[in-house]
C-alpha cells in the first residue's frame, strides 16, 4: 500500500497567514511525487503534518484509506529523511540502522538480515561498523536513507535530503534514488527548492507557491503546459524569459504584443478573452530563442547586445540586454562556434509557435499548434538550421 490523499488540508500558525491553504491531492501508491517550490511556500510544512509531525489545522488526510489526522507519527507505518541525516553520532552504521527494529521487539536475526539486505541494496555493507564521524557526506545519506528502508513503511518522506551535499554527489544521489524507487516500488513524497531535482526525479511534480499548489503533473506536462507564469518561470535552468507586453491585435490566428521597446511579436495562441490595450506577459524559453540568423517569419525580431557569455562546453548561455527591456535575456547557443562575446551586437529571434502568453491574472493563454504539429527548432553543428515537426518534415530555416 501506500496511497495518500489530502482534502483541503490547511496549516495556521496562531492568527497569522495560513501556511498551508486547502490543499488537494491524490497521491497514488508506488508514486514518486515531487513538493517543489521557493522558500517558504509551505512545502515542509505539508511535509511534515503528512509525518504527523505538525497538526493539522482543517481539513483531511487518509493514509490507505484511513483518516489519519489524529493517529500518531510512529502508528502511520512512514520513514522521513532528514536534511541533517540526524545519525546518531555514538552508533555505528549497523546500530543506526537497527535502532528503531530493536525498539520494536524484533529478534537480533531478523534485524540483521534486514541491515544487511538493505546495506546491500545501498551499497554500504563495507561502512557498517564505522560511525557516522567516520564517513562522507553521501555515505551518511545513505545510512539515513537505510535507517528508513529497513523499517519497511508504505510511504518515504524526503525532506531536501541532498542540498547538504556538493554538486557530483547530488547527481549521485539522484541517480541513486531513482533506482532505489523502481527496485523498491514504494510511494515517495520528496521535498526540494531545487527545479533541476524535481524534473529529474519525480514522475509527478507538485510546485507550491505561498501555501497553495499552483499546478501538478508530469515534468514534461509542467514544462511544456504551464498553468500560469510562475510555475512557467520558476521551472527551467535558465529560467523562461518574461517580457511586459500590452495586445495590440487579436485574430483566429494569432495574438500580436508590443513590448515596452516598441518591439513587435506575434504569439500563435488561441485569443479568446484578450482585447487590444490589455496587460499580458510574453514569455520563451532560452533554449527557443534564437540569434544572428536570417529566418522565414517576417517580424519577431529585437536588436540585443551580449552581456555575458556562460561556455558549458555543449552548449553556451549568452545573457543579452535590450534596449528598454528589464533584466537580462537568456539563450542558448548549442556549439561553441557560434558563441557571441561580451559586447556583441546581435538580433534575437522569437518563433511565434515557441512564444507563450499570459493574460493580465498571470493565466497561460491556450498555445495553438502549428500546421505540422509541435515543433522543435535544431540548431547543427555547421551553423544550418532546420526545423523539424511530428510529421518528419524538414525545413531550413
Amino acid at each position: 500500500m501506500g496511497q495518500v490523499t489530502l482534502k483541503n488540508v490547511a496549516k495556521r500558525y496562531g492568527d497569522k497567514t495560513l501556511a498551508v491553504q486547502g490543499v488537494d491531492l491524490e497521491i497514488k501508491e508506488g508514486e514518486f511525487i515531487v513538493f517543489v517550490g521557493p522558500s517558504g511556500c509551505g512545502k515542509t510544512t505539508l511535509l511534515r503534518m503528512i509525518a504527523g509531525l505538525e497538526e493539522i489545522t482543517s481539513g483531511e488526510l487518509y493514509i490507505d484509506g484511513r483518516l489519519a489526522n489524529h493517529i500518531s507519527p510512529s502508528s502511520r507505518k512512514l520513514a522521513m529523511v532528514f536534511q541533517s541525516y540526524a545519525l546518531y553520532p555514538h552508533m555505528t552504521v549497523f546500530d543506526n540502522m537497527a535502532f528503531s527494529l530493536q525498539l520494536s521487539g524484533m529478534k537480533k536475526a531478523e534485524i540483521r538480515a534486514a541491515v544487511e539486505g538493505t546495506a546491500d541494496i545501498l551499497q554500504i555493507t563495507d561502512l557498517l561498523k564505522r560511525k557516522p564521524r567516520e564517513l562522507s557526506g553521501g555515505e551518511r545519506q545513505r545510512v539515513a536513507i537505510g535507517r528508513a528502508i529497513v523499517r519497511k513503511p508504505s510511504v518515504f518522506l524526503f525532506d531536501e535530503p541532498l542540498s547538504n551535499l556538493d554538486a557530483s554527489l547530488r547527481v549521485q544521489m539522484r541517480i541513486e534514488l531513482t533506482r532505489l524507487h523502481q527496485q523498491l516500488k514504494t510511494t515517495m513524497i520528496y521535498v526540494t527548492h531545487d527545479q533541476v531535482e524535481a524534473m529529474t526525479l519525480g514522475q509527478r511534480i507538485a510546485v507550491f507557491n505561498a501555501g497553495r499548489i499552483e499546478q501538478v503533473g508530469t515534468p514534461i506536462e509542467l514544462y511544456e503546459h504551464p498553468s500560469n507564469v510562475f510555475v512557467a518561470g520558476f521551472l527551467g535552468s535558465p529560467k523562461m524569459n518574461l517580457f511586459e507586453a500590452e495586445v495590440t491585435a487579436v485574430s483566429n490566428e494569432k495574438v500580436t504584443v508590443r513590448l515596452a521597446n516598441g518591439a513587435v511579436f506575434d504569439v500563435m495562441v488561441h485569443g479568446e478573452g484578450l482585447q487590444p490595450g490589455s496587460r499580458a506577459t510574453l514569455g520563451i524559453r532560452p533554449e527557443h530563442l534564437f540569434s544572428g540568423v536570417s529566418w522565414n517569419y517576417e517580424g519577431n525580431t529585437m536588436p540585443a547586445t551580449a552581456s555575458v557569455v556562460e561556455n558549458l562546453g555543449d552548449v553556451s548561455v549568452v545573457y543579452a540586454t535590450a534596449s528598454g527591456i528589464t533584466g537580462m535575456i537568456a539563450f542558448k547557443q548549442a556549439a561553441a562556434q557560434w558563441s557571441l562575446a561580451p559586447g556583441d551586437e546581435t538580433s534575437l529571434f522569437l518563433p511565434p509557435h515557441s512564444c507563450y502568453l499570459f493574460d493580465h491574472e498571470g493565466k497561460t493563454v491556450p498555445r495553438r499548434p502549428d500546421e505540422h504539429g509541435s515543433v522543435l527548432y535544431i540548431a547543427t553543428a555547421c551553423g544550418q538550421r532546420f526545423i523539424y515537426s511530428k510529421s518528419s518534415r524538414k525545413e531550413p530555416c
